[in-house]
């Protein structure tokens, strides 16, 4: 019997363990049976052509030997796993596995990422190609730029909306810049910015990377190039040749933003308005200090003063000019926002605990005010690692407490764990100076000491510097031009302040003598607040109907949108 089993393991060496475990039962039940060795098996022939591969028979003990013709499979599939067993086709045990269930798999593993028209790739499927241009190389590429943000919804590019980066990216496609292949994605040529802004925010330089043809046939000027497929209002710099593995916001060091505003914002409230009342009420309630006295105040004990309109009160305070006391408590107030500190109050959606609301402030410069027109304006520079979205909260904290005579201890206050409410700053007076990027540039120019400037790895370094004259001469008609033509026929920052001014709730009563939050102004968070402060939609904007007279303030309230962290990351800078 030991004999018949090796003959019959050695004829079927494919044969799963519970057939061999038969042949093992087949000799201890039935050894009464013939030990002789069973006949040669008939060879079946399979049709020329055919696909399907030849099977061996599942063996009982109870019957004699079987073939099975190929065709018997269809309707009655064998117990016995294939002898082809095709790795990913078959079990561990070799049986074929069933689809039953699972979708079918239509995806197309060749195709690219992107938003070509469908319809019109199946209508040329068939016909005879045209030959396609021939592949220029791309170079990882930075493009120093400049904008005004009017008209548009940010810089990162977005679908439907115009943004900056998608008006770049059609010029580079129109330009030749990026070929017809990347031209429906920008994620194919790795798109990046080094900050980003908010919806109507200007900048005087910004970087962006992505992979270019810089060498364009026919093209002697790269940036007058596509200098010529951008509106006036976008404009290229430069075009610096950097490192395959820059990434425009992981290798910026720092940005610089500058703040513009007129003077007349640091004049008190309105006696007898919304906010001064409550203002009073709560500074009755300490002890020991002696609340601001609006009315005292040489703009608002004016006779004219008295009855007047919104429109006159604007005009006389396009005529007042702050003081050098003035200017210097400014000064001394900023200097809390150096450092590194938590600005979890000065932004949204994030918790006190999130260690990326720690950000810090390298220099904050104050300039003499100066006069343009007939309005008095200050500007504050901004030099920081990175800021967060809605940081210009930082603008409002500081306008707010020296116009209330809030001591500056209340910048410290807004750096602990209490959450309170602090209105943005109009975006009209926001601007992006250019981002910085010392630590790069030392790197490279380590590299460059052994290489001359033509030597295929030599790398320039990344300055705005090189094109002062060309950036301020912009500034000059499309920013500042721009801003302040806005502000004298719509008085943006006026509507702004008389915004703050018409509210009487709790919201902003950490503006008080002490500088101290109270109770009654800390939002807790999933309780509801009476009367909360409602910011409104018109100050996200830079650009306004063509009309004149100061705008309303009684237009749509903002309603903060709830952003995950990873689309916070995005839209920081």
């Amino acid at each position: 019997m030991l004999r018949l089993l090796q003959y019959t393991l050695h004829r079927a060496p494919l044969l799963n363990l519970r057939t061999r475990n038969i042949y093992v039962m087949y000799e201890l039940h039935d050894s009464n049976q013939s030990h002789s060795p069973p006949a040669k098996r008939p060879i079946t022939k399979v049709p020329a052509g055919s696909s399907e591969h030849f099977k061996r028979a599942k063996i009982e003990h109870e019957e004699p030997e079987k073939i099975l013709h190929p065709s018997e499979h269809a309707e009655s599939p064998s117990d016995t796993p294939a002898a082809d067993t095709k790795r990913g086709k078959r079990d561990a045990a070799g049986w074929a596995k069933s689809r039953r269930g699972k979708a079918k798999d239509t995806k197309n593993k060749g195709r690219r990422r992107g938003t070509r028209d469908q319809e019109k790739e199946g209508e040329r499927e068939g016909e005879e190609q045209s030959p396609r241009a021939p592949r220029l190389p791309k170079r990882q590429s930075a493009l120093l730029i400049g904008f005004c943000g009017t008209g548009c919804n940010g810089m990162q590019i977005q679908p439907d909306v115009r943004t900056i980066e998608g008006v770049l990216f059609d010029a580079l496609v129109r330009a030749g810049a990026v070929s017809s292949d990347n031209a429906d994605d920008p994620v194919k040529v790795n798109l990046g910015r080094a900050a980003r802004t908010d919806a109507g925010v200007h900048a005087a330089g910004n970087l962006v990377s992505m992979k270019l043809i810089t060498a364009i046939p026919g093209v002697e000027d790269f940036v007058a190039r596509i200098n010529e497929e951008l509106p006036p209002e976008i404009r290229v710099w430069g075009s610096v040749r950097v490192q395959n593995s820059f990434n425009a916001r992981m290798s910026c060091d720092s940005r610089k933003y500058t703040y513009f505003f007129p003077s007349y914002l640091l004049i008190p409230p309105k006696p007898g308005s919304g906010f001064q009342r409550a203002y009073e009420q709560h500074a009755q309630s300490m002890q020991g200090v002696i609340p601001l006295d609006a009315s005292a105040h040489p703009f608002w004990s004016a006779p004219e003063s008295r009855c007047s309109s919104s429109m006159d009160d604007l005009v006389r305070k396009r005529s007042w000019r702050i003081s050098a006391e003035q200017v210097e408590v400014i000064r001394q107030t900023a200097k809390k926002f150096e450092g590194t500190h938590n600005f979890h109050n000065f932004t949204v959606g994030r918790e006190f605990g999130d260690r990326s609301n720690q950000r810090h402030m390298w220099k904050l410069e104050i300039s003499d005010p100066a006069v343009y027109g007939d309005t008095e304006w200050i500007s504050i520079l901004f030099h920081g690692q990175s800021f967060m979205l809605h940081q210009r909260k930082m603008m409002t904290a500081l306008v707010l407490s020296c116009r209330t005579g809030t001591p500056s201890q209340v910048i410290d206050e807004l750096y602990g764990p209490r959450i309170v409410m602090v209105p943005k700053m109009p975006a009209l007076g926001l601007l992006l100076e250019y981002p910085i990027f010392d630590s790069y540039n030392k790197k490279i120019t380590s590299i460059n000491e052994k290489l001359e400037p033509s030597h295929p790895e030599y790398r320039p370094e990344i300055d705005f510097e090189q094109h002062r004259q060309s950036i301020d001469a912009f500034k000059q008609i499309y920013i500042y031009d721009n801003m302040r033509g806005i502000e004298d026929r719509d008085g943006v920052f006026d509507a702004w302040v008389r915004s703050i001014d018409t509210y009487g709730g709790d919201d902003l009563l950490y503006l008080n003598p002490k500088g101290i939050i109270p109770a009654a102004a800390v939002i807790k968070k999933g309780e509801k607040r009476d009367n909360p402060f409602k910011e409104k939609r018109r100050f996200d904007l830079t650009s306004f109907p063509d009309k004149q007279g100061t705008p309303t303030v009684e237009d749509d309230e903002e309603t903060e949108s709830k952003l995950n962290k990873s689309h916070l990351e995005d839209m920081e800078g």
